[in-house]
Protein backbone atom coordinates (compact mmCIF):
# COMPACT_ATOMS: atom_id res chain seq x y z
CA UNK A 1 0.00 0.00 0.00
CA UNK A 2 1.70 3.22 -0.89
CA UNK A 3 1.74 5.89 1.66
CA UNK A 4 0.20 9.57 1.70
CA UNK A 5 3.37 12.07 1.39
CA UNK A 6 3.15 15.38 2.90
CA UNK A 7 5.03 18.96 3.21
CA UNK A 8 6.15 19.35 7.31
CA UNK A 9 8.62 22.48 6.84
CA UNK A 10 9.86 24.76 4.11
CA UNK A 11 12.62 26.62 3.50
CA UNK A 12 13.92 29.86 1.19
CA UNK A 13 16.52 31.72 0.37
CA UNK A 14 16.85 34.14 -3.00
CA UNK A 15 17.11 36.97 -4.25
CA UNK A 16 13.42 38.08 -3.29
CA UNK A 17 14.02 37.61 -0.01
CA UNK A 18 16.25 35.34 2.70
CA UNK A 19 12.81 33.57 4.54
CA UNK A 20 10.00 31.90 2.97
CA UNK A 21 7.57 34.62 4.27
CA UNK A 22 9.66 37.55 3.21
CA UNK A 23 10.35 36.04 -0.51
CA UNK A 24 6.36 35.17 -0.87
CA UNK A 25 5.30 38.43 0.24
CA UNK A 26 7.82 40.19 -2.58
CA UNK A 27 6.74 37.65 -4.95
CA UNK A 28 3.17 38.68 -4.77
CA UNK A 29 4.00 42.16 -4.74
CA UNK A 30 5.52 41.77 -8.39
CA UNK A 31 9.14 42.89 -6.75
CA UNK A 32 11.89 42.68 -8.60
CA UNK A 33 14.71 40.90 -7.13
CA UNK A 34 17.43 41.10 -10.44
CA UNK A 35 20.00 44.29 -10.59
CA UNK A 36 23.13 45.06 -10.61
CA UNK A 37 26.17 42.21 -9.76
CA UNK A 38 27.82 43.02 -6.61
CA UNK A 39 29.55 39.04 -6.47
CA UNK A 40 32.32 39.75 -8.88
CA UNK A 41 33.32 42.70 -10.33
CA UNK A 42 31.17 42.70 -13.84
CA UNK A 43 31.59 46.15 -15.38
CA UNK A 44 33.73 45.06 -18.34
CA UNK A 45 31.23 41.93 -19.08
CA UNK A 46 28.50 41.75 -21.53
CA UNK A 47 26.51 40.74 -18.76
CA UNK A 48 26.14 42.67 -15.68
CA UNK A 49 22.80 41.35 -14.19
CA UNK A 50 21.68 38.78 -11.92
CA UNK A 51 19.44 37.53 -9.59
CA UNK A 52 21.77 37.63 -6.09
CA UNK A 53 20.73 36.91 -2.44
CA UNK A 54 20.82 39.94 -1.01
CA UNK A 55 21.78 41.04 2.91
CA UNK A 56 22.48 37.33 3.97
CA UNK A 57 24.69 37.15 7.55
CA UNK A 58 25.54 32.92 7.10
CA UNK A 59 27.01 33.86 10.75
CA UNK A 60 23.44 33.63 11.94
CA UNK A 61 23.08 30.17 11.12
CA UNK A 62 26.55 28.93 10.49
CA UNK A 63 30.02 28.74 12.51
CA UNK A 64 32.14 30.93 10.94
CA UNK A 65 34.83 28.01 10.10
CA UNK A 66 32.68 26.11 8.79
CA UNK A 67 31.63 28.97 6.07
CA UNK A 68 35.15 29.19 5.39
CA UNK A 69 35.15 26.07 4.49
CA UNK A 70 31.94 25.60 2.29
CA UNK A 71 31.18 26.75 -1.19
CA UNK A 72 28.24 29.19 -1.06
CA UNK A 73 26.28 27.17 -2.62
CA UNK A 74 26.39 24.97 0.89
CA UNK A 75 25.63 27.66 2.80
CA UNK A 76 22.96 28.59 1.26
CA UNK A 77 21.37 25.48 1.60
CA UNK A 78 22.27 25.06 5.01
CA UNK A 79 20.45 28.19 5.73
CA UNK A 80 17.03 27.31 3.77
CA UNK A 81 17.39 23.79 5.65
CA UNK A 82 17.85 26.02 8.80
CA UNK A 83 14.21 27.14 7.98
CA UNK A 84 12.69 23.89 7.04
CA UNK A 85 14.14 21.91 10.08
CA UNK A 86 12.71 24.54 12.07
CA UNK A 87 9.56 24.95 10.76
CA UNK A 88 8.88 21.05 10.93
CA UNK A 89 9.72 21.28 14.74
CA UNK A 90 12.48 17.64 13.81
CA UNK A 91 14.57 18.80 16.23
CA UNK A 92 12.28 18.22 19.35
CA UNK A 93 11.56 14.37 18.29
CA UNK A 94 13.40 11.17 18.24
CA UNK A 95 13.64 9.37 15.12
CA UNK A 96 15.41 6.65 13.41
CA UNK A 97 18.28 8.26 11.46
CA UNK A 98 18.45 5.76 8.81
CA UNK A 99 14.82 6.63 7.60
CA UNK A 100 15.66 10.48 7.31
CA UNK A 101 17.17 11.21 3.90
CA UNK A 102 18.78 14.17 2.01
CA UNK A 103 17.95 14.15 -1.49
CA UNK A 104 19.37 18.20 -2.55
CA UNK A 105 20.12 18.41 -5.76
CA UNK A 106 22.34 21.19 -7.62
CA UNK A 107 22.76 21.71 -11.62
CA UNK A 108 26.64 23.09 -11.22
CA UNK A 109 27.78 22.83 -7.25
CA UNK A 110 30.66 24.68 -6.03
CA UNK A 111 31.06 26.25 -8.64
CA UNK A 112 32.72 29.26 -6.98
CA UNK A 113 35.29 27.07 -5.39
CA UNK A 114 36.11 25.41 -9.11
CA UNK A 115 36.97 28.84 -10.19
CA UNK A 116 39.24 29.80 -7.63
CA UNK A 117 40.88 26.86 -7.28
CA UNK A 118 41.81 26.03 -11.02
CA UNK A 119 43.28 30.04 -10.78
CA UNK A 120 44.82 28.89 -7.97
CA UNK A 121 46.74 25.83 -9.64
CA UNK A 122 46.92 27.74 -12.55
CA UNK A 123 48.89 30.71 -11.33
CA UNK A 124 50.55 29.37 -8.28
CA UNK A 125 51.09 25.92 -8.43
CA UNK A 126 48.89 22.75 -7.39
CA UNK A 127 50.65 22.45 -4.55
CA UNK A 128 48.61 25.72 -3.40
CA UNK A 129 45.46 24.54 -3.64
CA UNK A 130 42.90 24.26 -1.19
CA UNK A 131 42.60 20.74 0.32
CA UNK A 132 38.38 21.25 0.32
CA UNK A 133 38.58 22.09 -3.25
CA UNK A 134 37.55 18.38 -3.97
CA UNK A 135 34.69 18.23 -1.49
CA UNK A 136 33.71 21.69 -1.81
CA UNK A 137 32.95 21.08 -5.71
CA UNK A 138 31.02 17.83 -6.06
CA UNK A 139 27.01 18.17 -5.36
CA UNK A 140 26.68 15.59 -3.09
CA UNK A 141 28.31 17.38 -0.03
CA UNK A 142 26.03 20.13 -0.46
CA UNK A 143 23.07 17.37 1.64
CA UNK A 144 25.71 15.49 2.59
CA UNK A 145 26.28 19.06 4.89
CA UNK A 146 23.27 19.06 6.08
CA UNK A 147 22.94 15.50 6.74
CA UNK A 148 25.98 16.08 9.10
CA UNK A 149 24.62 18.83 11.14
CA UNK A 150 20.78 17.55 11.39
CA UNK A 151 22.32 13.47 11.69
CA UNK A 152 19.97 12.11 8.22
CA UNK A 153 21.56 9.07 8.05
CA UNK A 154 19.10 7.71 5.33
CA UNK A 155 20.04 8.05 1.84
CA UNK A 156 22.11 11.21 0.12
CA UNK A 157 21.19 10.79 -3.24
CA UNK A 158 21.08 14.21 -4.96
CA UNK A 159 19.40 14.40 -8.45
CA UNK A 160 21.79 16.09 -11.08
CA UNK A 161 19.47 17.11 -13.98
CA UNK A 162 20.44 20.54 -15.21
CA UNK A 163 17.37 23.60 -14.15
CA UNK A 164 15.15 20.14 -12.96
CA UNK A 165 17.70 19.30 -10.42
CA UNK A 166 15.81 20.42 -7.54
CA UNK A 167 12.11 19.46 -8.74
CA UNK A 168 13.59 15.73 -10.21
CA UNK A 169 15.11 15.65 -5.90
CA UNK A 170 12.02 16.50 -4.85
CA UNK A 171 10.00 14.08 -6.76
CA UNK A 172 12.28 10.87 -6.23
CA UNK A 173 12.21 11.85 -2.55
CA UNK A 174 8.28 11.85 -3.18
CA UNK A 175 8.48 8.58 -4.27
CA UNK A 176 10.98 6.53 -1.81
CA UNK A 177 8.76 7.80 1.28
CA UNK A 178 5.66 6.67 -0.68
CA UNK A 179 6.73 3.59 -1.43
CA UNK A 180 8.20 3.04 2.56
CA UNK A 181 12.06 3.37 2.26
CA UNK A 182 11.76 6.22 3.61
CA UNK A 183 9.77 8.37 6.63
CA UNK A 184 11.43 11.85 5.69
CA UNK A 185 13.29 13.33 3.48
CA UNK A 186 15.16 16.93 3.54
CA UNK A 187 14.63 17.89 -0.27
CA UNK A 188 14.89 20.63 -2.66
CA UNK A 189 17.86 22.29 -4.40
CA UNK A 190 20.74 24.65 -4.01
CA UNK A 191 22.90 26.78 -6.71
CA UNK A 192 25.76 29.85 -6.61
CA UNK A 193 26.71 30.15 -9.94
CA UNK A 194 27.08 33.79 -10.00
CA UNK A 195 31.26 34.18 -10.90
CA UNK A 196 33.32 34.82 -13.84
CA UNK A 197 32.68 31.60 -15.58
CA UNK A 198 29.32 30.98 -14.24
CA UNK A 199 27.82 33.62 -15.69
CA UNK A 200 30.66 33.68 -18.65
CA UNK A 201 29.96 30.36 -19.79
CA UNK A 202 25.95 30.85 -20.52
CA UNK A 203 26.89 33.90 -22.00
CA UNK A 204 28.84 32.46 -24.28
CA UNK A 205 26.09 29.88 -24.76
CA UNK A 206 24.19 32.44 -26.15
CA UNK A 207 21.76 31.58 -23.03
CA UNK A 208 21.01 35.12 -21.05
CA UNK A 209 19.80 37.95 -22.09
CA UNK A 210 21.97 40.99 -22.53
CA UNK A 211 20.30 44.30 -22.53
CA UNK A 212 21.51 44.81 -18.98
CA UNK A 213 18.42 46.17 -17.58
CA UNK A 214 17.22 44.62 -14.61
CA UNK A 215 13.32 45.66 -15.51
CA UNK A 216 13.27 45.01 -19.18
CA UNK A 217 15.89 41.79 -18.77
CA UNK A 218 13.92 38.93 -17.31
CA UNK A 219 10.09 38.85 -19.78
CA UNK A 220 8.58 35.50 -19.33
CA UNK A 221 5.95 34.65 -22.31
CA UNK A 222 6.60 38.35 -23.72
CA UNK A 223 7.56 38.82 -27.30
CA UNK A 224 11.03 41.04 -26.24
CA UNK A 225 11.94 37.80 -24.51
CA UNK A 226 15.96 36.94 -25.48
CA UNK A 227 17.55 34.87 -22.93
CA UNK A 228 17.37 33.89 -19.19
CA UNK A 229 19.23 35.91 -15.99
CA UNK A 230 20.99 34.03 -14.17
CA UNK A 231 20.44 33.59 -10.17
CA UNK A 232 21.16 31.88 -6.70
CA UNK A 233 19.41 30.69 -4.11
CA UNK A 234 18.32 27.50 -1.95
CA UNK A 235 15.14 25.81 -1.44
CA UNK A 236 14.28 23.23 1.24
CA UNK A 237 11.45 21.15 1.63
CA UNK A 238 10.75 18.52 4.36
CA UNK A 239 8.44 15.72 2.81
CA UNK A 240 7.45 13.02 5.09
CA UNK A 241 4.81 10.45 5.28
CA UNK A 242 1.56 11.62 6.52
CA UNK A 243 1.60 8.89 9.91
CA UNK A 244 5.18 9.69 11.05
CA UNK A 245 4.17 12.99 10.91
CA UNK A 246 0.73 13.09 13.00
CA UNK A 247 2.22 10.67 15.52
CA UNK A 248 4.79 13.60 16.01
CA UNK A 249 2.52 16.38 16.19
CA UNK A 250 3.91 18.13 12.78
CA UNK A 251 2.53 20.92 11.02
CA UNK A 252 1.20 19.56 7.83
CA UNK A 253 1.42 22.58 4.81
CA UNK A 254 0.32 20.30 1.60
CA UNK A 255 0.07 17.20 0.64
CA UNK A 256 2.34 16.14 -2.56
CA UNK A 257 0.14 14.03 -4.46
CA UNK A 258 2.03 13.34 -7.80
CA UNK A 259 5.60 13.19 -9.97
CA UNK A 260 6.08 13.20 -13.80
CA UNK A 261 9.37 13.33 -15.18
CA UNK A 262 10.96 12.05 -18.68
CA UNK A 263 13.82 13.03 -21.55
CA UNK A 264 13.27 14.86 -24.79
CA UNK A 265 16.42 12.28 -25.96
CA UNK A 266 16.18 15.52 -28.61
CA UNK A 267 19.10 18.03 -28.06
CA UNK A 268 21.65 19.26 -25.88
CA UNK A 269 20.44 22.52 -25.00
CA UNK A 270 17.09 22.95 -26.48
CA UNK A 271 13.63 21.52 -25.99
CA UNK A 272 11.82 19.24 -28.15
CA UNK A 273 10.01 21.04 -31.06
CA UNK A 274 6.97 19.11 -30.32
CA UNK A 275 6.78 19.62 -26.86
CA UNK A 276 6.24 15.73 -26.82
CA UNK A 277 8.34 15.39 -23.47
CA UNK A 278 6.74 18.03 -21.61
CA UNK A 279 3.48 17.01 -22.46
CA UNK A 280 4.01 13.69 -21.20
CA UNK A 281 5.80 14.21 -18.36
CA UNK A 282 2.66 16.08 -17.29
CA UNK A 283 0.35 13.82 -18.21
CA UNK A 284 2.41 11.22 -15.93
CA UNK A 285 2.56 13.51 -12.95
CA UNK A 286 -1.69 13.46 -13.28
CA UNK A 287 -1.81 9.45 -14.02
CA UNK A 288 0.56 9.69 -10.83
CA UNK A 289 -1.40 11.62 -9.10
CA UNK A 290 -4.98 10.20 -9.90
CA UNK A 291 -6.37 13.43 -11.03
CA UNK A 292 -7.97 14.69 -14.25
CA UNK A 293 -6.72 17.74 -15.44
CA UNK A 294 -9.61 19.47 -14.77
CA UNK A 295 -8.77 19.34 -11.49
CA UNK A 296 -5.69 21.41 -11.78
CA UNK A 297 -6.37 25.34 -11.02
CA UNK A 298 -2.00 26.55 -11.04
CA UNK A 299 0.91 26.03 -12.64
CA UNK A 300 4.36 27.97 -11.38
CA UNK A 301 6.21 27.49 -15.46
CA UNK A 302 9.41 27.12 -15.83
CA UNK A 303 9.09 30.39 -17.95
CA UNK A 304 12.68 30.98 -18.48
CA UNK A 305 12.03 33.93 -20.94
CA UNK A 306 13.78 32.28 -23.62
CA UNK A 307 12.67 32.27 -27.47
CA UNK A 308 11.80 28.13 -26.96
CA UNK A 309 11.55 27.52 -23.59
CA UNK A 310 8.30 29.86 -22.92
CA UNK A 311 6.65 28.72 -26.79
CA UNK A 312 7.21 25.30 -26.57
CA UNK A 313 6.39 25.03 -22.67
CA UNK A 314 2.77 26.82 -23.55
CA UNK A 315 2.76 24.44 -25.86
CA UNK A 316 3.66 21.48 -24.06
CA UNK A 317 0.69 22.43 -21.49
CA UNK A 318 -1.91 22.97 -24.18
CA UNK A 319 -1.21 19.45 -25.36
CA UNK A 320 -1.35 17.86 -22.00
CA UNK A 321 -4.74 19.67 -20.28
CA UNK A 322 -6.72 20.69 -23.87
CA UNK A 323 -8.88 23.41 -23.09
CA UNK A 324 -8.34 23.09 -19.62
CA UNK A 325 -4.98 25.15 -20.17
CA UNK A 326 -7.33 28.64 -20.89
CA UNK A 327 -8.81 28.10 -17.23
CA UNK A 328 -5.61 27.28 -15.94
CA UNK A 329 -3.51 30.02 -13.59
CA UNK A 330 -0.11 30.19 -15.01
CA UNK A 331 3.21 32.32 -14.07
CA UNK A 332 6.94 32.60 -13.60
CA UNK A 333 8.38 33.78 -11.10
CA UNK A 334 12.07 33.79 -12.81
CA UNK A 335 10.59 37.41 -13.86
CA UNK A 336 11.04 38.17 -10.33
CA UNK A 337 13.85 35.68 -9.02
CA UNK A 338 15.70 35.45 -12.45
CA UNK A 339 16.79 31.50 -12.95
CA UNK A 340 18.48 29.72 -10.22
CA UNK A 341 19.68 26.81 -12.24
CA UNK A 342 19.09 23.49 -10.45
CA UNK A 343 17.82 25.42 -7.43
CA UNK A 344 14.87 27.66 -9.78
CA UNK A 345 12.43 23.74 -8.83
CA UNK A 346 12.76 24.69 -5.33
CA UNK A 347 12.34 28.09 -5.03
CA UNK A 348 9.19 27.97 -7.61
CA UNK A 349 7.73 24.72 -5.71
CA UNK A 350 7.90 26.83 -2.34
CA UNK A 351 6.73 29.41 -4.19
CA UNK A 352 3.39 27.36 -5.39
CA UNK A 353 2.41 25.39 -1.92
CA UNK A 354 2.08 29.22 -0.59
CA UNK A 355 -0.07 29.82 -3.69
CA UNK A 356 -2.26 26.82 -2.65
CA UNK A 357 -2.23 27.75 1.31
CA UNK A 358 -3.13 31.06 0.51
CA UNK A 359 -4.73 31.30 -2.24
CA UNK A 360 -2.37 34.43 -3.47
CA UNK A 361 -1.04 33.60 -7.13
CA UNK A 362 2.41 35.34 -7.57
CA UNK A 363 1.99 37.20 -10.92
CA UNK A 364 4.36 37.43 -14.12
CA UNK A 365 5.89 40.72 -14.19
CA UNK A 366 7.40 42.51 -16.82
CA UNK A 367 4.61 40.98 -19.36
CA UNK A 368 3.82 43.46 -21.60
CA UNK A 369 3.71 42.09 -24.80
CA UNK A 370 2.74 38.94 -25.20
CA UNK A 371 3.80 36.55 -27.99
CA UNK A 372 0.67 35.52 -29.71
CA UNK A 373 2.20 31.81 -29.63
CA UNK A 374 2.17 32.29 -25.73
CA UNK A 375 -1.46 32.73 -25.26
CA UNK A 376 -2.68 31.36 -21.86
CA UNK A 377 -3.04 32.91 -18.71
CA UNK A 378 0.23 33.96 -17.34
CA UNK A 379 -1.27 36.17 -14.36
CA UNK A 380 0.02 39.54 -15.93
CA UNK A 381 2.17 41.57 -14.04
CA UNK A 382 -0.31 41.85 -10.98
CA UNK A 383 -1.32 38.81 -8.43
CA UNK A 384 -4.71 37.29 -8.36
CA UNK A 385 -6.45 35.38 -5.68
CA UNK A 386 -8.48 32.15 -5.90
CA UNK A 387 -9.08 29.11 -4.34
CA UNK A 388 -6.81 26.36 -5.37
CA UNK A 389 -6.93 22.70 -4.42
CA UNK A 390 -3.96 21.64 -6.50
CA UNK A 391 -0.95 22.90 -8.56
CA UNK A 392 1.76 21.71 -10.19
CA UNK A 393 5.84 22.88 -10.59
CA UNK A 394 7.11 22.40 -14.12
CA UNK A 395 11.26 22.51 -14.52
CA UNK A 396 12.64 22.12 -17.70
CA UNK A 397 16.36 21.71 -18.15
CA UNK A 398 19.67 21.21 -20.30
CA UNK A 399 19.61 17.98 -21.95
CA UNK A 400 16.18 17.56 -22.53
CA UNK A 401 14.90 16.99 -18.90
CA UNK A 402 11.26 17.20 -17.68
CA UNK A 403 9.91 17.08 -14.33
CA UNK A 404 6.48 18.16 -12.78
CA UNK A 405 5.37 17.55 -9.51
CA UNK A 406 1.57 18.39 -7.84
CA UNK A 407 0.24 19.76 -4.62
CA UNK A 408 -2.88 19.00 -2.46
CA UNK A 409 -3.85 21.46 -0.15
CA UNK A 410 -4.88 19.86 2.97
Amino acid sequence: MKRRVVVTGMGLVCPVGNTVDESFKNLIEGKNGIDFITLFDASNDKVKIAGEVKNINFEEFIDKKEIRRADRVTNLALVAAHEAITQANFLNHTYNPFRIGTYVGSGIGGLTTIYEEVKTAVLRGQDRMSPFFIPNSIINLIGAKIGIKYQAKGPNLPQVTACSAATNSIGEAFRAIRDGYLDAVITGGAEAPINEIGVGGFASLRALNFSNDPNQASVPFDVRRSGFVVAEGAGILILEDYEHAMKRGAPIIAEMVGYGTTADAFHMTAPDDEASGITECLIQALADANLKKEDIDYINAHGTSTILNDKLETLGIKKAFGKHAYALNISSTKSMTGHALGAAGAIETIAAIKALITGDIPPTIHLEQPDPECDLNYTPNVSVHRDLNYVININIGFGGQNAAIIFKKV
